[in-house]
C-alpha cells in the first residue's frame, strides 16, 4: 500500500474514495479513530491508501479532479 493522499477534511476523503471506487481502484483509509486521540477535534489527518501499482492513475484521477493530495 501506497499513501495516496492525507488531510484532516472527512468529506474530501469520501469523495476522493467515490471517484476511486468508480474507475475500479480500490482504497484503504488509515487513522480512522485517530480521533478518540485527540478528543474529536479533527487535527489529526487520515491517510488514503491504495495499491502501490495503483498509484499513479489514482494520483492522475484525484489530480484531473482537482482534489489536492498533500504530497
Amino acid at each position: 500500500m501506497k499513501e495516496l493522499m492525507r488531510t484532516t477534511d472527512p468529506t474530501l476523503i469520501a469523495y476522493a474514495q467515490a471517484l476511486l471506487q468508480g474507475e475500479g481502484i480500490a482504497t484503504f483509509e488509515m487513522d480512522v479513530h485517530m480521533s478518540v486521540l485527540d478528543g474529536s477535534l479533527g487535527i489529526l489527518p487520515r491517510r488514503l491508501m491504495v495499491r502501490e501499482a495503483e498509484h499513479f492513475i489514482a494520483s492522475a484521477v484525484l489530480r484531473d479532479n482537482e482534489i489536492p493530495t498533500g504530497l
